[in-house]
């Protein structure tokens, strides 16, 4: 994910705020949706969910195209069949931000494949080849462990995929999609590029263009993008409400249902470029980005974005519970 934005980008987020200031209502911080949250439900168990961080960040950094990373690959695949999934990938090649040509692996992984209703999940499980935002310049060209960023919400995924195989859903199908390629971004150290947006989430991209054409048409999507770090509070991304407001007030009134509302305050975050956008704009399905919003720090993202901290150790299981619980029970509510 980046935060700089080329003019490309700045038009379409121009436009998106236009709108956005026709449909939001002005009782934009009261609670704007009654959600039932009653719904049995099973629990999210965020010491699972922690595991499979470790387990993934065991293989190391997971960069395209590196043995590590085929490594986790096959255990990503191998845990969603355990826990019940019918699973595939779409292996192909992208084009990266200096012109090279490398692999790209986006897992795919469905539970309840006879279902015609379904709801998609989806999250990055590459992760950044250079620390280009830490402290230290000297780590700049160091590869990011990605705890946070892209392995919590392959986990949370799991624990999920995990709770409906032991308590299965009634006529709803849930899909799992782990992106690829979606931290290939031009680095910072790197002389700025015309549209430069456009290096960023390239699997979500492939994929996004073949739902398209094999009209793949979820009720919606659910992006999980750095969903454990420590600290982290989920502002209303303004790319998901412009293109999903509906599913925006569902999860953030559920998340204060369930006690959750300091993880999920009623504030607005920032515009972002993430595998969402491609969902949204590419595969026309409504998609939202839980992403966490740090108004002070170095990064919006949080202290260990992009640098060599972002390791376990820095990981919160009560942001993975908030986030986790909240789409498990937004999820056994649809049935």
């Amino acid at each position: 994910m980046q935060i700089r934005y080329t003019l490309n980008f700045i038009v379409l987020i121009a436009t998106i705020v236009i709108t956005i200031a026709c449909n939001v209502s002005s009782s934009n911080n009261a609670k704007e949706t009654n959600v039932t949250s009653n719904k049995q439900c099973p629990v999210f168990v965020a010491d699972s969910a922690f595991r499979y961080i470790e387990e993934q960040c065991a293989f190391g950094p997971r960069l395209l195209g590196t043995d590590e990373a085929d490594q986790c690959a096959e255990w990503i695949k191998a845990k969603f069949a355990e826990n019940g999934c019918t699973v595939g990938e779409q292996c192909t090649e992208v084009v990266v931000w200096d012109g090279k040509k490398m692999p790209c692996r986006n897992i795919i992984a469905c539970t309840n494949m006879e279902a015609t209703q379904r709801i998609m999940l989806c999250a990055h499980w590459d992760t950044r080849p250079w620390a280009d935002n830490d402290a230290d310049e000297s780590n700049h060209q160091t590869p990011v462990l990605g705890a946070n960023d892209g392995a919590s919400g392959v986990a949370v995924m799991l624990e999920i995929a995990r709770q409906i195989k032991q308590y299965p859903l009634a006529g709803i199908g849930i899909d799992f999609i782990c992106f690829d390629a979606e931290d290939m971004g031009t680095p910072e150290w790197a002389e700025p590029i015309e549209n430069g947006e456009d290096t960023w989430c390239l699997g979500s991209k492939v994929w996004a263009e073949k739902a398209l054409r094999d009209g793949y048409r979820p009720r919606y999507g659910i992006l999980l993008d750095m969903v454990g770090g420590r600290g982290a509070t989920f502002a209303r991304e303004q790319v998901s409400v412009y293109f999903a407001n509906h599913i925006v007030k569902k999860v953030w009134a559920l998340a204060s249902d369930l006690g959750y509302g300091q993880f999920f305050p009623y504030k607005d975050g920032g515009s972002l470029v993430d595998d969402h956008v491609n969902v949204n704009t590419i595969a026309r399905i409504p998609c939202i980005d839980i992403v966490p919003y740090f108004a002070d720090g170095p990064s919006s993202f949080g202290p260990t974005w992009h640098t060599v901290h972002d390791t376990p150790e820095n990981i919160d299981k009560n942001v993975l519970k908030a986030v986790g619980q909240t789409v498990l029970q937004l999820i056994y509510n649809e049935q």
